[in-house]
C-alpha cells in the first residue's frame, strides 16, 4: 500500500498520521499542498490533523482550495481511498467529499482527552478490523469538533449507514453522536478523534491499530 500524507501551512500531525500507516506496512510519501499531482500508484490519501492555514475563515475551508486538493478530489473520484482526521475531516467537508460540517465546540472550549467511541459500521476497509458496536478509546483534540448536518442530510446518512464511529458521550455537541463519517462508497472516512494517536502501548492505547491494519488487509486483496 502507499499512503500519501498532505502537509498544508500548520498541519502539526502529519507525521503522527504517516508514523501510523508505516507501522501497519505502507510505503509513505509525504506531498506538500501545492503539488498538483499525487505520487503514481498512490492507494490512500491521508490529510491530517492540525490547523491549516491557521484556521483562518472556516476551519479546513483555504485547504481545500489548495491545488493537492483537486488531485484528492480526482482521486477520490476514481475509487481510491482518503481519510482525514480532525482538521482533515474539517478539510474534506469542505471539498465537498464528505457530507455536513463541522462547528464550534458546543462547550465553546477546546477539546483534548481520550474518548470512548462505538463503531457504527463496519462495512468499510476502515473498520472492518472492529465488531460492529465494539467500543475503543481514541484521543480527541479540537475546538471545531461539532458534527452539523441538515435534517435531510441527517437522515440520508444515517438511512445509508454512513455514519462510522459515534461517541459513547458526546463531548462537542455533534449531532447523534457522530465522531465520522464515510461517503456513500465507504472509501472516504473523516473522523475528529486521532486513531494515530491510538496506535502504541506506550501512548496510551493501541485501539487505533485495527484501522490502518483493516485498510491494508482491503488493498492486499486488490
Amino acid at each position: 500500500m502507499k499512503a500519501a500524507v498532505i502537509t498544508f501551512p500548520g498541519s502539526n500531525c502529519d507525521r503522527d498520521l504517516a508514523v501510523a500507516f508505516a507501522a501497519a506496512g505502507a510505503e509513505v510519501v509525504r506531498v506538500w499542498h501545492k503539488d498538483a499531482t499525487l505520487p503514481e500508484g498512490t492507494d490512500i490519501v491521508g490529510i491530517p490533523g492540525g490547523f491549516s492555514f491557521g484556521d483562518y475563515l472556516r476551519c479546513g475551508a483555504i485547504a481545500a482550495r489548495s491545488p493537492v486538493s483537486d488531485a484528492v478530489r480526482a482521486h477520490a473520484a476514481r475509487g481510491g481511498y482518503v481519510l482525514g482526521v480532525c482538521n482533515g475531516f474539517q478539510v474534506l467537508t469542505e471539498t465537498g467529499l464528505l457530507p455536513g460540517a463541522l462547528m464550534r465546540n458546543a462547550g465553546l472550549k477546546f477539546l483534548c482527552k481520550p474518548v470512548v467511541l462505538e463503531v457504527a459500521s463496519t462495512a468499510s476497509a476502515f473498520t472492518a478490523g472492529y465488531a460492529q458496536g465494539q467500543r475503543i478509546t481514541v484521543p480527541i483534540a479540537h475546538h471545531d469538533g461539532n458534527y452539523q448536518a441538515d435534517d435531510e442530510t441527517l437522515a440520508r446518512i444515517e438511512g445509508e449507514g454512513q455514519v462510522a464511529f459515534r461517541y459513547a458521550d458526546t463531548p462537542n455537541g455533534s449531532r447523534n453522536a457522530i465522531a465520522g463519517v464515510f461517503s456513500a462508497n465507504r472509501r472516504v472516512l473523516g473522523m475528529m478523534p486521532h486513531p494515530e494517536r491510538a496506535i502504541d502501548a506506550a501512548h496510551g492505547g493501541t485501539d487505533g491499530q485495527a484501522l490502518f491494519a483493516g485498510l491494508m488487509g482491503a488493498l492486499a486483496l486488490t
